[in-house]
């Protein structure tokens, strides 16, 4: 068989990680989970360096405390 060698574009590949098509992915499964996870909590979607990010976090002190007891953004990954 013949073998098959890919090599990937860099920038290209970088400006799929931080274009705006997966910034929309990243914000809907980031509200989805925060979501699950209840009242207090929300999300953010930003570019960092290499690549888009999405951030989840208890935005109250309840969220906090509930956070801190139960787990909730973990669980909520699963």
């Amino acid at each position: 068989m013949n073998k098959v060698r890919i090599k990937l574009h860099s920038a290209g590949v970088r400006a799929l990680l931080k274009g705006a098509e997966m910034r929309d992915i990243l914000k809907e499964q980031a509200a989805a989970v925060a979501a699950r996870c209840g009242d207090g909590y929300e999300s953010r979607v930003g570019v960092a360096k290499k690549r888009a990010v999405a951030d989840i976090y208890p935005a109250t002190a309840d969220a906090r405390r509930d956070n801190y007891k139960n787990n909730t953004l973990e669980k909520a990954l699963k």
